[in-house]
C-alpha cells in the first residue's frame, strides 16, 4: 500500500522532471511564477505542498496542462 507519504514525493518527483523535461531551472520556474527559487526548492524537496491554483500555475510555465499531471501522477501511483 502507498502511503501518503510516499504519495508526496512521487508529485514532488514528476515536478522535478518535468521541469528538467522542460529544460527550466528552479531560477527559471520561480521567475516566471513571480516567486522566489526557494519557494520551487521546497515543494520538490517535500518541504512544502501546492494548492490547486499554485498547481495550475506551475504546470501552466511547465507547459503540460493539469489535465495531464494528474495522468501522469495516476500512472506512478499503479
Amino acid at each position: 500500500m502507498t502511503t501518503l507519504r510516499d504519495r508526496h514525493e512521487l508529485l514532488a518527483q514528476l515536478l522535478r522532471d518535468l521541469r528538467n523535461q522542460s529544460n527550466l531551472t528552479q531560477t527559471g520556474v520561480a521567475s516566471a511564477l513571480g516567486k522566489p527559487q526557494s519557494y520551487v526548492s521546497k515543494y520538490e524537496s517535500g518541504e512544502r505542498r501546492l494548492d490547486l491554483v499554485e498547481l495550475s500555475d506551475l504546470c501552466r510555465v511547465l507547459g503540460v496542462s493539469l489535465h495531464d499531471l494528474v495522468s501522469l501522477f495516476e500512472k506512478g501511483e499503479e
